[in-house]
């Protein structure tokens, strides 16, 4: 299988963690007594990613992409079913015990959820300090007792809460609970698996602050794992999208972001929330129909395309126009959305956009913008949509009647009861006349 990813081989010592043509796949069974094995579900496939030190990626996309599941094969709670994860240029799969014992130190996990991850029958102390319990040559043992104060002063809690419980803290200490016992060890890499989705956006503000300090002061690398593009945005120097086990778009935050080319990217960054009432429904909206195909049974050629707003009008232009369908490799009609008849056969693979944009300072790295999309090239936009906000004409035409039915309530009283008042007599002034 060819390799699925642009990878940029820099051979110095700034790359803390690479992973080459990575997939992680589950089986499916099915049976009471004997269970047989009847298909697999494709949870990350190809990926390659380079990770380098002092910086941040950052990892987008829709829930059941596989970012989870990416995360957990690099700090090893999951093996994976191909490719390769390095560690400071080493294989983990090749390494002893003893040097996976070390990995668990260098890689370390802050997870999504701070309410779950924390062991609600250790008091805060005994969270932070259990590392030093199974790495006893990190800290010593007449140590530790300050060192867990320090790590709780470093994100920003008082070290007096040490004897108190998870549940004595808001989310937002939680998550700072969970960073402090990550780097309790002193690890050069943080997987961040979501870690402000469930926190209040005042909150999220508050973490994502406190990373980038530990960052500077620490010098730490982040995978940081979310699907909000806004906080990715604010953090990462890097930015990778994955689509169904896939990545499908990565560069520089900057040439992600402003020049965003496979449609999935395009989508998502249309989805962002603008914080401007007047901005609502403005033209360009991308709106993706239906739902992310099943990793179980993945569509052929393209995994995108059966949601794909620009192979749809691509395709709905080689129709319309002569000669416009070789360019879009021919539309094809079936059970699906009508899109080109590439889209449904061909696997599009990681391509390199241009030249590298440098990072940082002179002689930074190069981070090569790569698309996994057949038309990345092809000057599409979107269709802008009716402005909504137009006043629309309800006035009726001059020749219009209104029907019977519709005439006024007033009309349809009884003559006697539309009298005018001054005619109707009192029944008193009928017996006096009488």
């Amino acid at each position: 299988m060819a390799e699925r990813a642009v990878v940029t081989r820099t051979g110095g010592d700034d790359v803390v963690l690479e992973v080459r043509d990575l997939a992680k796949s589950y089986p499916v069974r099915r049976g009471v007594l004997l269970k047989r094995t009847v298909g697999e579900v494709q949870a990350v496939d190809g990926v390659s990613l380079t990770l380098r030190r002092g910086r941040t990626l950052g990892l987008v996309g829709e829930s059941g992409s596989g970012k989870s599941t990416l995360a957990r094969v690099l700090v090893g709670i999951e093996k994976p079913t191909r490719g390769q994860v390095l560690v400071g240029g080493q294989d983990v799969s090749t390494m002893s015990r003893a040097e996976r014992r070390h990995l668990r130190r260098t890689v370390q996990m802050v997870f999504q959820d701070p309410y779950t991850s924390l062991n609600p029958r250790m008091s805060v102390g005994e969270i932070v300090g259990e590392p030093f319990r199974i790495h006893p040559d990190a800290v010593p043992a007449r140590g530790r007792r300050a060192a867990v104060a320090e790590l709780l002063e470093l994100v920003g809690l008082d070290p007096d809460h040490a004897n108190r419980y998870p549940h004595q803290f808001s989310g937002g200490q939680r998550q700072r609970i969970g960073v402090a016992r990550a780097l309790a060890v002193k690890p050069d890499v943080l997987v961040c698996d979501e870690p402000v989705s469930a926190l209040d956006v005042s909150v999220q503000g508050q973490v994502i602050n406190l990373l980038e300090d530990l960052q500077d002061e620490l010098g730490l690398s982040y995978l940081f794992i979310a699907h909000d593009l806004a906080v990715v945005q604010h953090i990462a120097d890097e930015v990778a999208v994955m689509y169904l086990g896939r990545v499908v778009e990565q560069g520089d935050d900057a040439a992600v972001y402003d020049d965003a080319r496979h449609p999935y990217t395009r989508a998502l960054l249309s989805a962002v929330p603008v914080p401007d009432p007047t901005a609502r429904d403005l033209p360009g909206e991308i709106v993706l129909e239906g739902d992310p195909p099943s990793p179980a049974d993945p569509p052929s050629g393209c995994r995108f395309h059966t949601r794909c707003w620009l192979a749809r009008q691509i395709a709905q232009q080689s129709l319309a126009g002569p000669g416009a369908g070789t360019e879009a490799g021919g539309a094809a009609e079936g059970d699906g959305p009508v899109v080109p008849e590439r889209c449904r056969t061909q696997d599009p693979v990681l391509v390199r956009l241009g030249a590298p944009a440098l990072v940082g300072a002179a002689g930074g790295p190069d981070v090569p913008h790569t698309v996994a999309c057949h038309f990345a090239t092809v000057p599409v936009v979107p269709q802008e949509p009716p402005d909504l906000r137009e006043p629309v004409d309800r006035s009726a035409p001059a020749d219009r009647q209104e029907p019977a039915d519709r005439q006024d309530p007033a009309d349809r009283q009884d003559p006697a009861d539309r009298q005018d008042p001054a005619d109707r007599q009192d029944p008193a002034d009928e017996s006096v006349r009488s």
